[in-house]
């Protein structure tokens, strides 16, 4: 290895070990943010939501507001969290990135765990590549659509399954997923 590459590769594996010790900082403090009960239960409350039982619940909101004219929004959001959980899996267990509370063992699992691993984080990937749909042909929407993933970024960080690199990861998986969906559809559809 030359004496270029040596220090460049030190380099990045010094700027890994800043990264990952902030990504374990912000774990500790969004998890101390979930320790009085009504936040505990709110940050519990999210995540078992966004462990499927949120989305039955906005196909109903879209369907009332919208009536079968919703099936418009609620296809490409269906085929967004489709495509997105074909990939995830496969994404999880190659990345192999062990949970907060697995690394730092003072860490509190509210919770238990749908998987073994922590990368990228699945329930924000979900949520953004659904909402994303959503606020593209529902722009009134959109407020709520961000209200939500931030709830449920924040939750998944304060109960220690996730590092914020993972929400952030998860979150840029959606919407990769989402926004090209939504675009095709709507371009063979109207």
């Amino acid at each position: 290895m030359t004496p270029f590459r040596a220090k460049c590769s030190g380099a990045l594996s010094h700027v890994g070990e800043v990264c990952a010790a902030a990504d374990l900082r912000a774990v500790r403090t969004a998890s101390r943010s979930a320790r009085p009960a009504p936040l505990k239960i709110l940050a519990i409350a999210l995540s078992k939501l966004g462990n499927g039982w949120i989305y039955p619940l906005l196909a109903a909101a879209i369907l009332a507001k919208w009536r079968l004219a919703g099936l418009r929004i609620i296809a490409p959001a269906a085929i967004s969290a489709i495509l997105l959980h074909a990939i995830y899996p496969y994404l999880k267990d190659w990345c192999g990135r062990s949970r907060p509370f697995q690394a730092a063992p003072e860490l509190p699992s509210l919770l238990d765990t749908l998987d073994a691993h922590s990368f990228p984080s699945g329930h924000t990937m979900t949520m953004v590549g659904v909402l994303t749909p959503i606020a593209m042909l529902w722009p009134a929407a959109t407020a709520s659509a961000v209200a939500m993933t931030l709830g449920m970024a924040w939750s998944r960080v304060a109960t220690a399954h996730h590092y914020p690199s993972d929400v952030l990861a998860g979150a840029a998986l959606g919407f990769g997923v989402g926004y090209p969906t939504t675009e095709w559809i709507v371009h063979l559809f109207g």
